[in-house]
Formats: C-alpha cells, structure tokens, sequence
C-alpha cells in the first residue's frame, strides 16, 4: 500500500473514529494529515456517511488543490500548522461539545490536572475570535500552538495535532475530556491549579510514564 493510499485510509478511519465518539456533527470539523511537502485533508461539506478515502483532497501548503473536489475551508488553519509546525503530521480539527462550550468562554484550558501538561505546557491557550475559514485565524490559531499540540479557538472549536493517526484521535479525545471535567469544577466552584513545583515535578515524571523498556517483547 502506497503512503498516499495509506493516509487516506487512516483519515478516514479517524474521521469515523471522531464520528462514534460523538466529536464531528454533520459536516462540522475536518482532519489532515501531511503528506510529504504538502497535505491530505477532508473535503469541504463532508460527512461520516459519504465520505470515501479517495475525497481526500492533496494539496500544497499554500493553497493549490489536486483533482477538482474543493478542500475544507479551514484548509489555510491546517497548513499554517504544518508549516509553522515541523512535529505535526496529523491535525484534527472539531466543534465538541465540551472544548467548544469553553473557547464560547473565551478562557484556557489551565493546569487543573496534570494530564494538561501532556500538550506542552502549563495551558492549553484560547485562540481569540475572528471569522472562521480566514488567514487570520490561520496565525492565530499557530501561533496560540506555539510550544503546545493542542488550542481552543474562541467561540469555534478546538484544533489539536499529534505524530499519526492513533496519537491525533488519542489527543483530541482527552482534550474533549478535560474541557468537560473543567467545567465540571467550574460548576462546583472552581478547581485548584497546579503550582510551579507540581507542574515541574509532573513533567519529570511524564519522562518515564508510560514506557515499557525497549529491549520488552
């Protein structure tokens, strides 16, 4: 099976995945995945029940389409992050209940568990509001994942990226998670935040959590 062939058949198992899972609604929400100096990503208008692995549309990072299906109009966010981005290879990018009800907030994702430091830091940021589908969210919304896999995007959604398929599904079911248990605290008073040391101490452990040794069949 070629690469291309391969990615295609992978996006369209994780859009799936997202599907059942309750995080993509109609035709809300788009993936991608890189695909040597360009991108494989979701069509615009697409849904679980017509989307085909061969819809996927190939196209640069800067804009020019292959074949004559129109690319997601939220094409521009995904390349930004791959070209800003040299560790993202796979990007999901939905309007889920929970991550998106906190962007409306307009707030970030603190530090209230330490699975949030999983993404790269001490946040996960809220990309301010501005139209979607423009260049203008395209920066922000790279520039809010600067040192992070994962943003809000106020009043819209969440965008998360990962090192494959597995990794990108993994990561943007456990953001949709915390988003919900955050407003749960919320509700209940607020949670108490992680300080300096526990974040620290939480990252050091995170460099063996996990991991099976190597040499481990």
């Amino acid at each position: 099976m070629s690469q291309d062939t391969a990615l295609r058949e992978g996006l369209l198992s994780l859009y799936r995945r997202l599907s059942q899972h309750g995080m993509m609604i109609g035709s809300s929400g788009n993936v991608s995945a890189r695909l040597g100096s360009g991108m494989l990503i979701t069509p615009t208008g697409c849904d679980t029940d017509s989307l085909a692995a061969s819809h996927m549309v190939e196209m640069s990072l800067t804009g020019e389409a292959v074949g004559l299906r129109r690319p997601s109009s939220e094409w521009g966010m995904h390349a930004a992050i791959y070209r800003e981005h040299s560790e993202a290879q796979v990007i999901v990018h939905t309007h889920s209940d929970h991550a998106t009800a906190l962007a409306c907030l307009n707030r970030p994702l603190p530090a209230f568990h330490y699975n949030v430091l999983t993404f790269g830091g001490a946040d996960i940021r809220c990309a301010p509001y501005v139209t979607f589908g423009t260049p203008e969210l395209a920066a922000l919304a790279s520039e809010a994942m600067e040192g992070r896999r994962a943003c809000l995007l106020a009043n819209h959604g969440m965008i998360v990226h990962g090192r494959d398929v597995a990794d990108a599904l993994t990561s943007a079911l456990l953001l949709e998670a915390m988003c919900k248990q955050y407003l749960l605290t919320l509700a209940a008073g607020g949670p108490r935040l992680l300080n300096e040391t526990e974040i620290a101490q939480a990252i050091a452990r995170f460099g063996t959590y996990g991991k099976q040794p190597e040499n481990l069949s």
